[in-house]
């Protein structure tokens, strides 16, 4: 949990200033805006202007990149005045950190987790955040990237000896939120299609219900919050 025992909120796939708008009205901790040309939330430069310049100061920026060129990224950083990274692709240890020392900017490395290998592999990265999201299998073999949209057993992220702060990533909805945030003990959840009327349209009261979910889950006594 971040400070104060309440878990901080990110919601991704924002494509408009009006959605980032009511995002950081809610309480989000963080706004994610899409930089990878196949996802169905892909977000414009132009798109991502106007909510940096409506957010700034308000919510944490954050881009998200799929093996984008570090040149893109620093750029990119730059003209938006990002305040996070999530590297969503196979971006290793020392990119990470070239990112970091070039554009000043927090990173969180997501990983697609499906075994507790994974979870140990995750350890290597020396970021400011863990990103853990679901994996999911696409034509020959090849995986959904920039987010998947599917779960993943909860249960994993025990096997973490780490104190890197987690963020807990995939197939999160209003409706399985409570049970992720007492099973994980996340640092943070994050959200894309749970909050959704459209890739990258959210819809007003899905996003009111995940944040009153994450509140309510948030009010539990501790004993309350481990799963029967």
């Amino acid at each position: 949990m971040s400070e104060g025992g309440a878990t901080a909120v990110k919601i991704c796939g924002v494509t408009s200033a009006a959605d980032g708008e009511l995002a950081s009205s809610l309480g989000a901790w963080a706004v994610g805006m899409i930089f990878y040309e196949p996802s169905p939330r892909r977000c414009s430069l132009e798109q991502a202007g106007e909510i940096c310049a409506r957010l700034r100061r308000r919510v944490e920026l954050c881009g998200v990149f799929v093996n984008a060129a570090p040149d893109f990224v620093v750029a990119t950083a730059d003209q938006l005045g990002l305040t996070l990274l999530q590297l969503h692709g196979d971006e290793g240890p020392a990119m990470c950190a070239e990112l970091a020392r070039r554009t000043g900017a927090r990173v969180i490395k997501a990983v697609q987790v499906s075994s507790p290998g994974d979870v140990r592999a995750s350890e290597r990265f020396h970021v400011d955040f863990h990103l853990f999201d679901g994996r999911a299998g696409g034509p020959a073999g090849s995986r959904v990237r920039g987010g998947t949209g599917q779960s993943f057993d909860w249960e994993l992220v025990a096997a973490r000896r780490t104190r890197t702060p987690l963020i807990l990533s995939g197939g999160l909805h209003a409706g399985n939120v409570a049970e992720a945030i007492a099973v994980a003990h996340p640092w943070a959840v994050d959200v894309a299609s749970g909050t959704e009327q459209s890739p990258g349209r959210k819809d007003p009261e899905r996003l009111r219900a995940f944040f009153a979910a994450v509140a309510a889950a948030d009010r539990q006594p501790a004993e309350a919050r481990q799963p029967a």
